[in-house]
């Protein structure tokens, strides 16, 4: 084929590409159209994430209380709308005499820390085994498919747990325990849209073209495969904070006494009747913020689909 000729099919290659993108879960222009047609925007969640997010980046510039200072002298303070309240220590203490409030800013660090990084990771290499084994089929997808199952076959609270005890308690361990759980459930999505993907005429022309698997990896499958992997992205947010929050009350989490929302809630649970107030806003934090992202991200599915955003 001549030079022209092979440039024609490659620019027809890239143009259906173009066209493919936002129909497949490529990124596309939804999130702006949506605002331009008055669609309304997730005001909650944005407003619960960025709360938490703010307070947990600002942390060390707020005036409040040392996370770690004890005080016996003033253990299970109570709110400050109770009696024997006090606004030095608006939500309580432990029974340590920490500050709640205090504890429960640097514990959304960690929290949240824990979430983004874990799911970088998990999608990272499972955005990479899906590609690999959509791309190649064959043995190479069932190899790397039987991987993935055997992985979504084991109980993740039970394997990161496993995982977390044996290499031992620390923030970056607990990251990898969850990450090496949770790459499957992205790999399997990742995967079955390549293979749609790759039944599409642009890809057939890359080939023609000359397109060697780097290229078509990265500039057709990726990109179309980029407003999915936001989606699970910002949904598993979430579900990685709950698993990490359960890890922490196991003792099997982010080590005393750096604060962490699961261990805080571990710390009063045999207080609940006398000190209700140790559990119950490390509890309700995580509450807002998984139901905060998780309604985000269903959004984010609705914009980004082009079949629901015709509905």
């Amino acid at each position: 084929m001549s030079t022209a000729g092979t440039r024609a099919v490659a620019e027809g290659a890239d143009s259906l590409r173009d066209r493919s993108v936002g129909g497949l879960g490529g990124p596309s222009r939804a999130p702006h159209e949506a605002i331009r047609r008055g669609q309304r925007l997730p005001y909650f969640s944005l407003t619960i994430i960025a709360i938490f997010v703010l307070a947990g980046v600002l942390a060390p510039l707020l005036q409040l209380p040392d996370p770690l200072e004890q005080s016996l002298r003033l253990k299970f303070r109570p709110p400050a709308w109770e009696e024997r309240g006090t606004w030095a220590n608006p939500l309580g203490t432990d029974r340590l005499g920490r500050d709640l409030l205090s504890r429960m800013v640097w514990g959304s660090r960690v929290s949240l820390a824990a979430g983004v990084a874990t799911v970088l990771l998990a999608s990272a290499l499972g955005a990479a085994v899906g590609l690999v084994a959509g791309y190649n089929g064959g043995r190479v997808d069932a190899t790397l498919m039987r991987i993935t199952d055997a992985t979504l076959s084991f109980p993740v609270i039970l394997l990161a747990l496993i995982l977390a005890v044996t290499a031992g308690p620390s923030f970056a361990n607990v990251v990898v325990a969850i990450a090496v759980i949770l790459w499957a459930r992205y790999a399997r999505v990742i995967r079955g849209q390549v293979l749609t993907l790759m039944e599409l005429d642009f890809i057939a022309q890359a080939r023609i073209a000359g397109a060697g698997a780097t290229r078509i990896i990265t500039r057709h499958l990726v990109p179309n495969t980029f407003n999915t992997l936001i989606v699970l992205v910002t949904l598993q947010i979430g579900y990685v904070i709950i698993v990490e929050a359960s890890l922490s009350f196991l003792g099997a989490g982010i080590p005393p006494p750096t604060p962490a929302w699961g261990s805080m809630i571990a710390e009063g649970r045999d207080f609940v009747t006398s000190a209700w107030w140790v559990s119950f806003f490390p509890g309700v934090a995580i509450l807002l913020v998984v139901l905060a992202f998780n309604l985000l991200g269903d959004w984010l599915r609705d914009t980004l689909d082009p079949k629901l955003r015709q509905l």
